[in-house]
């Protein structure tokens, strides 16, 4: 559970915003708390507890009103922040494009920023990886089309500011990503409710062993 400030005011998401309404989030407590739609409030609490310069990932459990193949009312999103005296848009594209090739074990993997909108950043981008979805199965690495694959963008200048930080001496990137969606292009799973059925025969139809972990020395396979 999570304050509005923290959810809301404090990364610039304006009280007119789509997200803050009741279709879009949990609330309780009269509307003063919510379950929180993203992780993004750990980057605001990390950033007023600690001073720059900082790079930390955060994870958990996020809620929105959504329930279909694709979407669940409670998911798990990973998020990155980076600030530094010197950070840029070149660093963003540079972290991405080495998680990404080494999570979908890939090399030189296709990859593209589209402008986008995020209230807290500033430029704010979509990455596409490039795939192909002949016979109607996407494989990822080649062919002629683009596969959305998570949101990034530069950290606002209001975030920056609301969270004590001189916007004239620092920058930072912030990038946020599905945990399932990613499971579900890496491994072809074709609906996101499965992962929750707690389904022994599910697990091994994927490879999903309790005992092997994956790293980047043993393979993310």
């Amino acid at each position: 559970i999570e304050t509005e400030e923290f959810n809301f005011d404090m990364l610039n998401i304006k009280k007119s915003h789509p997200a803050r309404q009741m279709h879009d989030t949990f609330y309780v407590n009269n509307k003063s708390c919510v379950l929180r739609t993203h992780t993004s409030p750990v980057q605001v609490r990390g950033m007023l507890e600690k001073k720059p310069p900082f790079a930390f990932i955060s994870g958990g459990k996020v809620y929105r009103k959504d329930d279909d193949a694709t979407h669940l009312p409670m998911f798990h999103q990973i998020e990155g922040l980076v600030i530094d005296r010197e950070t840029h848009f070149g660093h963003l594209k540079g972290c991405l494009l080495n998680f990404l090739e080494a999570f979908f074990e890939v090399e030189k993997l296709p990859l593209r920023f589209r402008p986008s909108f995020f209230p807290f950043t500033e430029p704010s981008a979509e990455a596409d990886i490039g795939c192909s979805r002949d016979g109607g199965e996407i494989q990822i690495g080649g062919g002629e089309d683009w596969l959305e694959i998570l949101g990034c963008g530069m950290v606002h200048n209001n975030v920056l500011s609301a969270c004590g930080l001189d916007p004239d001496k620092y920058q930072g990137f912030a990038f946020g990503l599905g945990v399932e969606r990613m499971a579900m292009l890496k491994y072809r799973i074709p609906d996101l409710r499965t992962f929750f059925d707690a389904d022994l025969r599910w697990l091994k139809h994927h490879g999903f062993m309790p005992l092997e972990t994956p790293s980047l020395v043993r393979g993310l396979s």
